[in-house]
């Protein structure tokens, strides 16, 4: 799918909704094609993008686990070695 969207759940602290947003931006780009929507297509795009966004929100709080939350340094620190692994 997409690279840059990022796993939102069970994380402490937890998703902000600026991270939310951000992420249904990225998927509705995505889906579009579009990075920037034309003047004509932007209703419609910012539309999705809100739609997307409160679909995220209901899911992120409708779910569960049993899981302890991830803290969010430690899983940036492990992405940063394997890009530096990949990328070396």
């Amino acid at each position: 799918m997409c690279r840059n969207i990022k796993t939102l759940f069970n994380f402490e602290p937890p998703a902000t909704e600026d991270e939310v947003r951000a992420s249904a931006l990225q998927f509705v780009r995505k889906l579009s094609g579009f990075a920037k929507p034309s003047h004509v297509n932007e209703a419609a795009f910012a539309t999705a993008v809100d739609e997307v966004s409160a679909a995220a929100h209901r899911l992120l709080s409708s779910l569960h686990t049993h899981a302890a939350p991830r803290d969010r340094e430690a899983e940036a620190e492990k992405a940063r070695a394997r890009a530096r692994e990949r990328f070396a």
